[in-house]
């Protein structure tokens, strides 16, 4: 029930996360929910190499648009602008399909095509609140977040329907690369760890 709450507009602060993939990721879910009343570009979820900067981007370029990279490549999920709550969100994708998938609250978007045959590096910086052009920084401090970050999953596989409704409602959950309730993370500058406020 806590949240990271980056405090400043615009901030140079971020949160490292700490996962090991042991091989290439074929397929990842990544689930986050953000509060945020930013309406300039801001990075969410950012899992770089040192072979690509946007290995796995989740980017918000304006209220009404999610954008999912993966190897560099993106996707655009065009959304309803947020009524000032949070937004829980869902992306996953499989190599073998190329296929991404996106959720927001809990509903899926139509899936779109990306990047067939890729795969994901291993040796990864990741990050939360800012996005990276290089390997653990290169940030632009206008591409970076403000407001409360919380519930963050990584998965390396691709989560069923029922799965992903469990991740929106909180419920139980299969192990994770990078799990919410065990997080191992550091913050860097000026992020709060808080209770948060509301459901």
């Amino acid at each position: 029930r806590k949240v990271f709450v980056f405090r400043n507009d615009p901030s140079d602060a971020y949160v490292v996360l700490r996962a090991k993939p042991e091989q290439p990721l074929q397929n990842f879910t990544l689930c986050l929910r953000s509060y945020t009343d930013l309406t300039r570009p801001h990075g969410l979820f950012s899992y770089a190499t040192k072979a690509q900067d946007n290995d796995i981007l989740l980017f918000k370029p304006k209220p009404s648009e999610y954008r999912l990279y993966v190897g560099g490549k993106f996707v655009a999920f065009r959304v309803p602008e947020g009524r000032g709550d949070w937004e829980h969100v869902c992306a996953s994708w499989e190599s073998a399909t190329g296929i991404a998938e996106f959720w927001l609250n809990g509903k899926p978007w139509p899936r779109k095509g990306l990047q067939r045959g890729y795969a994901v590096g291993v040796e990864a910086a990741i990050l939360l609140g800012q996005e990276q052009d290089a390997f653990g920084g290169g940030f632009d401090v206008y591409n970076s977040f403000s407001g409360e970050l919380a519930d963050v999953y990584l998965w390396d596989v691709g989560l069923s329907p029922d799965k992903m409704r469990a991740a929106y409602q909180s419920l139980r959950l299969p192990p994770a690369l990078l799990a919410w309730k065990s997080l191992s993370y550091e913050v860097k500058g000026d992020v709060v760890v808080k209770p948060r406020l509301r459901e």
